[in-house]
């Protein structure tokens, strides 16, 4: 808002400048992205019904949701070994692949109110269950950070961290190497992609148990690779909370 218009407000006025502003730059639904319906709220109506929910049964480990109740397991957890302990999502990724999209590229901020919340609504008992020392967002190399003007991760930790009222270290680590977008590569270029992309700058802060926070999990290979810094530093206890999760592998592959 621009200082012009704040001067013209009232003091005392909240409620009444917050509506002006809703006027003048509308919050966009993270659905549709069209401006909110009923104005003032943090999605439309009709559009919160089309969010899909990660649903019960789902994968001991990564939390992806299993089509076969009978299993433990989803197959990547089956066949791969990850570093962390155990991890949990919000939405089924493809029911929100534009809405993170337009989050992390679009320049669509206020995008992580809502999400934040969710995240806090649905997870925050199983991640108050953990008994966190602090969240740590999934950091972006200073690069990316610079170009795209804020993370994604960092919004959403901060927003779940408040409600929950945990600690949120998003200097605590640090990417190190401006890595490729993970989602132009297969399993073990992921991997590879993210050797020694990671380190912890405040090696003064020791924490026991952590939740990482990010905006997607596919494979596991982001999570892994800071599990691995994290335990190399003492951190006994490693659990990831993710907005969205993909389908991951399949077993004919």
């Amino acid at each position: 808002m621009s200082k012009l218009l704040m001067k013209k407000i009232p003091a005392g006025a909240g409620c009444v400048s917050k509506k002006l502003i809703d006027m003048i730059y509308p919050r966009r639904c993270p659905v549709c992205d069209r401006p909110v319906k009923p104005a003032g709220a943090l999605i439309c109506d009709d559009c919160g019904r089309k969010l899909g929910y990660v649903k019960e049964p789902y994968c001991m480990k990564c939390g992806k949701q299993l089509e076969d109740g009978s299993l433990e397991y989803c197959f990547d957890c089956s066949v791969k070994h990850h570093i962390y302990d155990r991890g949990i999502s919000l939405y089924q990724y493809k029911s929100v692949r534009q809405t993170v999209y337009r989050f992390k590229y679009g320049g669509r901020r206020e995008y992580a109110d809502f999400l934040g919340r969710e995240m806090a609504r649905h997870l925050g008992q199983q991640i108050l269950a953990w008994k966190p020392d602090a969240l740590i967002p999934v950091p972006l190399h200073p690069g990316r950070l610079k170009k795209r003007g804020y993370n994604q991760a960092g919004l959403l930790a901060c927003q779940v961290g408040t409600l929950l009222k945990i600690p949120v270290l998003d200097q605590w680590l640090i990417r190190c190497k401006n890595t490729r977008p993970q989602k132009l590569l297969d399993g073990r270029e992921r991997q590879n992609n993210l050797k020694k992309a990671f380190k912890i700058m405040q090696d003064d802060v020791k924490l026991n148990t952590i939740v990482v926070i990010d905006d997607i999990y596919t494979t596991g290979s982001t999570v892994n690779e800071i599990a691995a810094v994290c335990r190399q530093s003492g951190v006994k206890r490693i659990y990831f909370a993710a907005l969205s999760i993909g389908d991951g592998v399949s077993q004919s592959v």
